[in-house]
Order: C-alpha cells, then sequence, then structure tokens
C-alpha cells in the first residue's frame, strides 16, 4: 500500500516501500513556477530526512511532463527558490533520483532531467533547449550538464537550434537513458525500482568529464561571427559550453548564470520576448473568438505563384481544394507546382511520405467556375485588377452556395468594392497571403465595413488551422504591411536619389539585422510588381509629392524586373551575384533630371531615416485604426516583411528610441521635404505625455 502525502498543491511524494514518486501536477504543461520549484525542493529534502527510500523518480501529470517556464513570471521580480538552485539540490541527493519524462521536456523541464542522476523518456518524447529564441541562453544547467551527457556537438546544436528533438535522437546521442512505453507512473515505478536495484544506472552528471571538441567549438564560433554576429545570446552559448570542458561543474553553473543574466539585460532579449508574445496575442480580440463557420472545402481562383501557394497551405492542412483556372495550360502549370510544393514538404520532412499520395488527391483541379457551388470558401487569387476582381466576385455571387465564404488575396484593392460587386457582402472579406504562401506565416485578415462577424473569426479559425499568424487589418491602400511599405520604401528610393548608392542602403539595413536590403528584396519580390502599382496609383499621386520612382520606372522599361529576368539593381548570373552597373548611370541621369547634388550618407544615417519613416506610417496605422493595437502592426512587419525579429517590431523599436527624439528627427528632415516628413499626432502626443506603444498594448 502507497503512502501519498501533498507536498502542495501541485506537488505531491507517493512512497511504496523503499521507493518513492514525486508528481508534478501543475496543468497544462506543467510549468516551472514558484509552487513546483518550491514543492519539488521541499519534496527532495522531505525524503532525504525521512529515509528508508533508495530511489526517487519524477513524473508529470498530464499530457506533457515540463514544458518549460511559467509564462506568468515573465518580466515580474524572481521568486525564490530559483531554478538553478532546484536543480543542484536534485543533483546532490543521496537517493538516486530518475526523471521519467514524456510529451514534451522544453528548457526548465529538460534541464531538470539533466540535473537528474538518470533519464527515462516515454515513447512519443521530444526534448528541447528553445531559450535562445528568447534572446536566452538555457540557465538552469543545460549548457553545463548537456555537454557531459552528449558530448560538444549535440549540445551545441540543442542550444543554438532550439529545435525540439526526438527521443531516439536524444537517446543515441547520450542525453537520456532509457527509451520505454506506457503510462508515467508506471514506468516511474519500473524506473525507480530498476535504481534501487542497481539495474538502471545512476551517476550525477557532476562527475562527468566533457570530452574535448575546440573544432567544433571553434567552427561554431567562426559560423556565428559570420551568420548571427548582431545577435548576443548565441555567442554566450559557445562561451557556456566551451566553459563547460574546462571547469568544475559548479563554476561553470556559476558562469552560465552570470551570462544568462547578461543575456536578460539586452534589448534583444525584450524584442524577442515582445515577439513571442506578440504573435500569441494578435488572435486575442473579441472577433477571432466568436463562432466561426465551419470549412470543409476551400475553392481557389488562379493557379499562379498565390494561387498554387495558398492551395499547398490548404492542402497541408488537411483542406481538400478545388482548383479553378481559365486555361488548361494554366491549369496545369498549376496542378504542378502544387505538386512540387507538396514534395518539397516531403523533403523537408514537413509531410510524411506516406500521405503524399492522399494529400495530392484532396486537390481537384477545374477550368469551370460553376464548380465551386460547394465549397465553404473560395480565395481569389489572381492578378492585382479592380475590374477583373469584381467581375469574378459577381459571378461568385451567382454560384456560391449561401453561408459561403468569398475572400480576396489582393494585396492593395478596396476590399469594400469588392464586395459591394456582390448582393452578400456580409460574405466578403479580405484573405492577404504573402509568398511563396505555404511558407510565408502572416495572413492578414482584412475585415470590410459590412463583413460578418462570424467570417471574421473564420478567417482567424484558417490561420490558426493554416498554422499562420492572422491578423486583423481595416481597409486602405495597402491595409498593414503595404501601406507602411510604400510609405517607407519611398524614403529608400529619396536615399539613393540624394547620394546613396543601392548597395550601400542595402548593406546599411542589412547591419541593422534585415536579411535582405530593400533592392535585394525588389529584385527577389520582381521590380514589376512596384511599377504596376505606380502605374495604377498616378493619377492620385499628389503634385507636391517628390516623386520617388524615377530609378525603378527606368530599370523596369529596360525589361530589368530583377532575379527573374537576370537583371535589376544587381546581375544575377547562377549563384554570383553584383551590382548592375548601368544602375548607377541611370542614377546619375534622374540626379541631372532633377537638379540634386549628391551629398554623403553615413551607415546610422540611411538606418535613422529608413527605420524614422517606417515608424511615422506605423504610428498613422494604429492612429486610423487600420491596426487595432501597436503590437498588430509589430506581428505584420515581423512575419511578412522581414524585420529583424530581435528588434521586436518597428513600434516596439520606436519605444526604445522614445517618441520625442522621433518627432525631433521628423522636423529635422521635414526642413527638407515637408510633404513627405510629417509628424503623426499620435506620435506627438506620446513626447507630451511620456507614453509609450507598449503602454498602448497593455490598453488593449
Amino acid at each position: 500500500m502507497s503512502d501519498i502525502h501533498q507536498v502542495n498543491d501541485l506537488i505531491s511524494i507517493e512512497v511504496d516501500g523503499d521507493i518513492a514518486l514525486i508528481c508534478i501536477d501543475n496543468p497544462p504543461v506543467n510549468a516551472t513556477g514558484q509552487a513546483v520549484r518550491q514543492g519539488l525542493n521541499d519534496a527532495v529534502a522531505r525524503l532525504a530526512s525521512e529515509g528508508g527510500v533508495k530511489a526517487i523518480a519524477i513524473y508529470g501529470a498530464g499530457r506533457t511532463f515540463v514544458a518549460g517556464a511559467d509564462i506568468k513570471e515573465f518580466g515580474k521580480p524572481p521568486q525564490p527558490p530559483a531554478l538553478p538552485d532546484v536543480y543542484n539540490r536534485i543533483e546532490a541527493s543521496e537517493i538516486p533520483v530518475v526523471a521519467i519524462m514524456h510529451g514534451t521536456a522544453l528548457g526548465g523541464g529538460f534541464e531538470l532531467g539533466l540535473a537528474a542522476h538518470a533519464r527515462v523518456g516515454i515513447e512519443g518524447l521530444r526534448v528541447g533547449l528553445p531559450e535562445v529564441a528568447l534572446g536566452l541562453l538555457p540557465g538552469a544547467g543545460g549548457t553545463q550538464r548537456l555537454p557531459r551527457l552528449s558530448g560538444i556537438p549535440f549540445a551545441l546544436d540543442m542550444c543554438l537550434s532550439g529545435r525540439h528533438v526526438p527521443a531516439q535522437e536524444a537517446l543515441e546521442a547520450g542525453a537520456i537513458d532509457r527509451l520505454e512505453a506506457g503510462e508515467p507512473r508506471d514506468v516511474a515505478i519500473r524506473a525507480a525500482q530498476d535504481a534501487a536495484a542497481g539495474t538502471l544506472k545512476t551517476r550525477r552528471t557532476c562527475d562527468l568529464q566533457v570530452a574535448p571538441d575546440d573544432d567544433a567549438l571553434e567552427r561554431t564560433a567562426e559560423k556565428l561571427r559570420k551568420t548571427q554576429a548582431l545577435l548576443f545570446a548565441p555567442h554566450k552559448i559557445v562561451e557556456c559550453i566551451h566553459t563547460a570542458t574546462k571547469t568544475p561543474l559548479s563554476e561553470g553553473l556559476q558562469f552560465e548564470r552570470e551570462a544568462f543574466m547578461e543575456c536578460m539585460d539586452t534589448p534583444q532579449r525584450a524584442g524577442l520576448i515582445h515577439a513571442f508574445f506578440g504573435e500569441r496575442a494578435v488572435s486575442n480580440i473579441p472577433e477571432a473568438k466568436g463562432e466561426a463557420r465551419p470549412i470543409g472545402k476551400v475553392g481557389i481562383i488562379g493557379g499562379g505563384t498565390m494561387g498554387s501557394g495558398i492551395a499547398t497551405s490548404c492542402l497541408l492542412a488537411g483542406l481538400p481544394v478545388r482548383l479553378i483556372e481559365v486555361a488548361q495550360e494554366g491549369l496545369d502549370r498549376g496542378v504542378a507546382t502544387i505538386t512540387g510544393n507538396i514534395d518539397g514538404a516531403v523533403k523537408r520532412g514537413k509531410l510524411p511520405a506516406d500521405k503524399r499520395d492522399a494529400t495530392l488527391a484532396m486537390l481537384e483541379p477545374s477550368l469551370a467556375m460553376e464548380d465551386l457551388a460547394d465549397v465553404d470558401l473560395v480565395v481569389e487569387a489572381v492578378f492585382e485588377d479592380m475590374g477583373v476582381k469584381t467581375e469574378i466576385f459577381g459571378k461568385l455571387d451567382t454560384i456560391c452556395k449561401p453561408g459561403a465564404i468569398m475572400a480576396s488575396n489582393t494585396s492593395y484593392l478596396d476590399v469594400n468594392e469588392i464586395a459591394a460587386a456582390t448582393s452578400r457582402p456580409a460574405d466578403v472579406l479580405g484573405l492577404h497571403f504573402f509568398s511563396p504562401a505555404h511558407v510565408m506565416r502572416l495572413l492578414e485578415i482584412v475585415v470590410a465595413d459590412k463583413t460578418a462577424p462570424d467570417v471574421v473569426a473564420t478567417g482567424f479559425a484558417l490561420a490558426k488551422r493554416l498554422k499562420k499568424v492572422g491578423v486583423r487589418a481595416g481597409v486602405c491602400d495597402g491595409f498593414i504591411g503595404n501601406r507602411i511599405l510604400s510609405h517607407y520604401g519611398k524614403e529608400a528610393a529619396y536615399l539613393v536619389l540624394d547620394g546613396a548608392t543601392p548597395q550601400q542602403v542595402d548593406a546599411a539595413l542589412e547591419g541593422f539585422g534585415f536579411a535582405m536590403g530593400p533592392h535585394k528584396v525588389g529584385d527577389l519580390a520582381g521590380l514589376d510588381i512596384g511599377w504596376a502599382t505606380r502605374k495604377r496609383k498616378a493619377g492620385t499621386r499628389d503634385p507636391n509629392e517628390r516623386y520617388s520612382g524615377a530609378v525603378a520606372d527606368r530599370i523596369c522599361e529596360e525589361g530589368w524586373f530583377g532575379r527573374k529576368t537576370g537583371k535589376g539593381y544587381y546581375i544575377y548570373e547562377g549563384k554570383d551575384i553584383r551590382p548592375n552597373p548601368d544602375v548607377a548611370r541611370i542614377i546619375e541621369e534622374e540626379r541631372e533630371k532633377a537638379g540634386i547634388t549628391p551629398r554623403e550618407f553615413t551607415d546610422q544615417d540611411i538606418v535613422d531615416r529608413y527605420m524614422t519613416a517606417m515608424i511615422s506610417e506605423a504610428a498613422r496605422v494604429v492612429e486610423d485604426g487600420i491596426a487595432k493595437r501597436p503590437l498588430d502592426v509589430d506581428m505584420v512587419l515581423l512575419f511578412g516583411y522581414g524585420f529583424p525579429r530581435f528588434r521586436g517590431g518597428p513600434l516596439h523599436y520606436a519605444d526604445t528610441i522614445g517618441a520625442a527624439e522621433l518627432v525631433r528627427r521628423i522636423e529635422t528632415y521635414a526642413k527638407e521635404d515637408a510633404h513627405y516628413w510629417q509628424v503623426p499626432d499620435i506620435l506627438r502626443r506620446m513626447a507630451e505625455d511620456g507614453t509609450t506603444f507598449a503602454d498602448m498594448n497593455k490598453g488593449t
């Protein structure tokens, strides 16, 4: 008969003869909050003082072992006992302690296992140290204990990638000792009995030596200097693991703790935490939580790049797709693209190989729009032409069944005007996917004036099913992301006209953290897209506006649209990329035409002007209600436009500059161009009352 004691509300001890089980029961993920830390500490101390127990097994109740820290404690003063202290007590225990891990053991959860004297995984387990994604490093022994168990290369990979490692791989690396099937409590009993009998080997990790591997450490450090020079935590992780090779565990743990606190104090950690919470907060609005309409089958009009990508995304989510094209050639091309995308998903491990054929079998190509009569959702993904789109929606109005949702994948156009082409505007919304749609995670959910609440909720439900970050946007030219892009894109062009080169602008912004500068991005996306937009909007351009598109227009007139034509701002020959010398000539000619005397810009000048332009338009997007909250803008730019994640988004970054300084910059720049540089009212108010965009996020 076992004897059960409740240590506190979340931790219990069960003693059965000469073994004891410690159960963590803190649903939903057994996070290591203060009560769990205190309970574990007290449970181990109690069993040590009472005596009579030969082995202890720690396991988790519910669907997972311990999936990391308690996010409710983020940003609050730490409460004792500290996690490293609890784990040091476990490791120092005279009674052998076995960790029984199931579901996921992440961050502090996996570090709990590392601090135990043996680790037993249950089939299906995945372990990980994901702290690097938050600008941190494993701070409860991960960088010191893991290399002692698994060696340096595996420890470097786990700590730097943050990936969830399958149990079999962890077993082969030595990170766990045994892999079994069964319920956690049953496995815990067997493991404790085996540890007591000596048939499950137990040892303190601190007694193990790290196998030296200076080559792996140096190779990794060199790679990080090239690829992640701007980040802080990855380099500290390498330092910590290197320390594990040359110091006793106690000294290594102290070094790790100091490095962890250094990471905590960096702006990068704040930016990454903002991105982490923002990704979850975008859907935390009443409209997203309403009752959604059921989506059983999706229709997609257009088999081009966007339509094929959207179809792929739906198929990978298990949604049957009916693909519509106007000509057999286009339909065949779309099916081929989708097939290639699905094969790519299999190759990357995103889709099991044995599900490939069944996934493709859910695709029904057709040349008849009438075949959309039974679908629950139609996504129109044809080119950006209002006449074409309204004609399509007029036809859909007569074809689609009652209650079917009609969505446009438009990037810029007025969704209200599109909806007005139907007799049921309540069923119409914008679903702005980003290319490639089966890879990019952002989905702007554009809510028109008459869009029904359950249609909006369905947009968010679809985003979740497609594993995308759905962000609510209001109707304006370009919605959130493209409206802001069109504004700061002008500043990139002005910088070039006024004296910088496209290469300098790109290099300065890549130095800030963007993966590619704006001219490389333009070449990748296709310069003809921006050209078409400029021509579309030419008739509405304010005569006081300084035209920014002269250089890009000239490049397009030459037939140079970027990568797809082999030439744009750069020349592309295989893997070789170099500046297009003819662009320099075009720039000189346009400067001469405009009477511009070129001047020098430092890289910091470029970053300051570009980011101030981005922030000013982002602020207006919030002020106009196109985005409900600053964090919505941040998530759009992070997930759709390559904004450096460690900077948190443009409005999070704005808070690090301060509203007063931003107003000062804009007023200074306005002396050169008062039409372009205008202080948003919202920013001026913030400068006067000392508030921040973060305050607005809290308020909503």
